[in-house]
């Protein structure tokens, strides 16, 4: 199958410094790298910083109360180091062309060529199909995406990240299990958002064990804050769910908060959404979680007509 969304990516580089919006099972570990994340411009963002490249890239539009604006950059993620598998290097490299797509993000230093953006995302030329789409932010190494799209064969699902091995992990997934209905995105799922995918157009977004970001001065870095509930539920179609999953409970009740304060988002349930009606597969995370002590907590809202 020919694709124009994406050169392989090279398996020379993959084990460079990454970046996720995957689950942070070290929550408080890894706040200790606050530093990497808050002064390293060569693998997140330009921040303010006046010597990091910009390759010529043109800055988006500024939107004052979008996370995006040109200066002051906010990132919902931080570094984290990776080194892919021999089957998930192996999997970025022969299908990256067919199961992948880059973000364009104007704020990224790409390294070689391969990891270039791609053009205009263009979902139909992705799946090679029109088909519900749901988005899942974060996909972590994948096992839960794959395991939600065999029992969905119906709707594509796209898995965005940017934990390099995680999605070299889902789409040797993907094509072991013979899944046509996954995808997989590489890059600030943000920016795709704002930038890739028209309003009205999905038909869920799943954010499962976002980093909840516990020191109070990085808050602001949580996925789940007004303005991007916003953004969400606008790129959703009427109908269309965004499904929250956490383990840290105050972030459960800030996510509470935001979700139900959004005008045109409806509770599927009174407050927290029972474990048993989700349909949620049970990823190792979550078995972690639960063996010590961290209840789970899932909101399930739906886009209502206005």
């Amino acid at each position: 199958m020919e694709n124009a969304h994406g050169d392989p990516i090279d398996a020379d580089v993959i084990d460079a410094d990454v970046i996720t919006q995957a689950p942070a099972g070290w929550h408080a570990a890894e706040q200790a790298a606050e530093h990497t994340a808050e002064h390293t411009c060569k693998h997140t963002c330009k921040h303010a910083c006046d010597h990091a490249p910009d390759h010529g890239a043109a800055h988006p539009p500024e939107h004052p109360r979008e996370r995006h604006a040109r200066h002051g950059l906010i990132r919902t993620f931080h570094p984290r180091r990776g080194r892919a598998s021999t089957t998930q290097a192996d999997a970025l490299t022969r299908l990256w062309p067919v199961y992948g797509y880059t973000i364009p993000d104007p704020h990224h230093d790409y390294h070689t060529p391969e990891a270039a953006p791609d053009t205009a995302f263009d979902r139909e030329a992705l799946f090679g199909r029109r088909a519900p789409l749901v988005l899942e932010i974060g996909c972590g190494m994948g096992e839960a995406t794959a395991e939600m799209a065999a029992a969905d064969p119906d709707r594509d699902y796209l898995g965005a990240d940017v934990h390099t091995p995680g999605l070299g992990n889902l789409i040797a997934l993907a094509e072991a299990r013979g899944l046509k209905n996954v995808r997989v995105a590489r890059g600030d799922v943000l920016f795709l958002l704002r930038d890739g995918i028209a309003p009205g157009s999905l038909a869920a977004v799943h954010i499962f064990f976002p980093d909840p970001w516990p020191k109070a001065k990085h808050r602001k870095r949580r996925i789940i804050q007004p303005d991007t509930v916003a953004l969400i539920r606008d790129r959703l179609q009427v109908g269309g769910v965004v499904h929250c999953a956490t383990d840290w409970a105050e972030y459960a009740e800030q996510m509470l908060e935001v979700l139900q304060a959004d005008p045109r988002l409806r509770n599927r349930y009174a407050g927290y959404a029972p474990r048993e009606a989700v349909g949620r597969p049970l990823t190792g995370y979550e078995r972690r979680g639960l063996r010590d002590g961290r209840p789970i907590a899932d909101l399930v809202f739906e886009k209502t007509a206005g």
